[in-house]
């Protein structure tokens, strides 16, 4: 299959995230990692100005030998000349050629000679260094010509030897023959040598600056691991302490600053363990003290409960002021039983002796049934409940009468808020979850009482008088209950617009600790009530899967 250039860019940055994410996570890996690019940026600069001062050197005493050389060689060859009684121009052109040659054999094989006319001279002497050198006469440059018109002393530059990727040196020097005129003598140097030299040392540079920052990146290596070894040690431990297992402690070694922080961190442990057991044994002590009275008021209540309903039952041959107290002890009663039973749940939770029996069960019948038996209660208040329910099935593992307890606490919650105005419940669900929001237009939370509204006998209005007789644990036990099944129970609200309140839950059991991710949503902008009372999702709309369920 062709592969696309996107799919191909991806795989090639697959490696490149690993390794970004390793780095950032790994506190080696980022000093062995800062040390290479310090190492070879040392390296390439520092052998860079090495490089550059021992070719300058070399160069600068080989120029100077050149220059030594030529001259000596052109002087030997003017006295050879002015010594000669040539005078024919066969003569003279043999002489130029003996004279050449003789050069060409004390310069050996790096030097070559170029023979030209001067260029105010008529004569027809023109000699070169033979067919085999021909490209010779192209280093010499109009520059360098010019140099030896205008009588420069011994005018030399850098240039390319023929032919070949050779630096070289040029060299003239005038050259006078009797009855010839002057002659241009140029001396073409090859720097193959030294080239050869500065290539050697850079390749025992290079080979001395990899070895150099292998063993910086060693030394970094072994001296990071040995302050990172007790850092990640303290990390194991510290996460084996926050799983709960506070038996756990750092190896000691030796008596350097490593060793003191695992002294100190294993005290820090200690200290932890014992405030730990201490809080446990108090929170030990605190539900079986709640368990205990819990209990052990159930006895006297059932008494007073039963001389109660024969009082509420007889209320009538009362008189009115007795009859009236008659009603407040029943309800008071009532009240106190369901606070008992409160206590009791929570001690069982805290305790982890919560035990859920899990069914499959469809999350609208249980929402259906609570709204049901609510409704009377809500419409005493002049508060109106609509059920919304989204398509398909709602069907998730639970255990139902704990679930249908969560729901009976937000929907008891946002009536007694409601002040009056409407109440919307939406349910939906997802391949992962279902949801339940329960939504009302009354007082509102802010974002401080969001955080606390789930805190045992925690109110926002603590001066308000409860008309449905809360306990004030219904949501925290219904947040309790959430959390048994892996789910979430959320709340938002704005101050004067409403409260909405959505349990979230996992479609199976073997899905407890998933988060499930539902669209639904119905905050307070995505749900309005119409002049008409009629429910109207701007969010979730029926032809979105969100549907009306009628007489519910």
């Amino acid at each position: 299959m062709r592969r696309t250039p996107r799919a191909i860019a991806v795989r090639l940055t697959v490696p490149l995230r690993r390794w970004a994410r390793r780095w950032r996570r790994s506190m080696q890996a980022r000093v062995v990692t800062t040390v290479l690019f310090v190492g070879v940026a040392t390296v390439l600069v520092l052998g860079a100005f090495v490089v550059a001062q021992i070719r300058d050197g070399l160069i600068e005493t080989r120029v100077d030998r050149i220059l030594l050389e030529s001259a000596r060689d052109a002087t030997s060859a003017q006295q050879g000349v002015d010594a000669s009684v040539a005078a024919t121009p066969g003569d003279l052109q043999a002489l130029l050629r003996s004279v050449y040659t003789s050069l060409l054999n004390v310069g050996g094989d790096s030097r070559g000679l170029v023979v030209l006319q001067a260029q105010d001279n008529d004569s027809d002497l023109i000699l070169t260094t033979g067919a085999s050198d021909v490209a010779l006469p192209t280093v010499v440059t109009a520059e360098m010509r010019q140099a030896m018109a205008d009588g420069v002393t011994q005018p030399w530059q850098y240039t390319t030897w023929p032919g070949q990727d050779t630096a070289a040196v040029v060299v003239g020097e005038p050259l006078r023959l009797r009855d010839a005129g002057d002659y241009e003598l140029y001396f073409v140097y090859s720097l193959a040598d030294e080239q050869q030299t500065l290539a050697l040392i850079q390749q025992v540079l290079l080979f001395g600056g990899a070895v150099l920052i292998s063993l910086v990146l060693l030394q970094a290596w072994f001296v990071t691991l040995q302050a990172v070894r007790p850092v990640r040690q303290a990390a194991r431990v510290a996460s084996r302490l926050a799983d709960g297992l506070l038996s756990e402690r750092m190896t000691v070694r030796g008596a350097d600053e490593m060793a003191t922080l695992a002294t100190t961190f294993n005290e820090m442990a200690e200290s932890l363990q014992r405030q730990i057991t201490r809080m446990e044994d108090l929170s030990r002590v605190q539900r079986r003290f709640v368990s205990d009275v819990s209990h052990e008021l159930r006895t006297p209540l059932t008494t007073i409960r039963m001389a109660s309903d024969i009082l509420y039952d007889a209320r009538e041959d009362f008189p009115a002021q007795v009859a009236r107290s008659a009603e407040l002890l029943s309800t008071q009663i009532d009240r106190f039983e369901l606070l008992l039973s409160d206590l009791l749940e929570m001690s069982r939770i805290d305790a982890g002796a919560a035990q859920l029996e899990f069914e499959l069960t469809d999350l609208a019948d249980v929402v259906a049934d609570e709204v049901d038996a609510i409704r009377p209660v809500a419409e005493d208040q002049g508060v109106r409940i609509e059920l919304w329910v989204g398509s398909g099935r709602h069907q998730a593992s639970m255990d139902r009468p704990r679930v249908g307890r969560i729901i009976r606490n937000l929907l008891s919650n946002a009536v007694e808020h409601a002040q009056g105005g409407p109440v919307d419940v939406g349910v939906a669900s997802t391949s992962r979850g279902v949801a339940v929001v329960v939504r009302d237009y009354g007082l509102g939370l802010t974002h401080t009482q969001v955080e606390r509204v789930f805190d045992r006998f925690w109110r926002a209005d603590p001066a308000r008088a409860r008309t449905m007789g809360g306990t004030g644990l219904g949501l925290s036990i219904a947040r309790e209950d959430a959390l048994l099944h892996g789910g979430r129970l959320e709340a938002w609200g704005s101050p004067g617009e409403g409260a909405a309140f959505r349990l979230s839950l996992p479609r199976t059991s073997r899905g407890l600790g998933q988060q499930p991710v539902l669209a639904l949503a119905m905050r307070h902008e995505e749900f309005e009530a119409l002049g008409d009372g009629t429910p109207r999702a701007a969010g979730p709309t029926p032809g979105d899967g969100i549907g009306r369920r009628e007489d519910a």
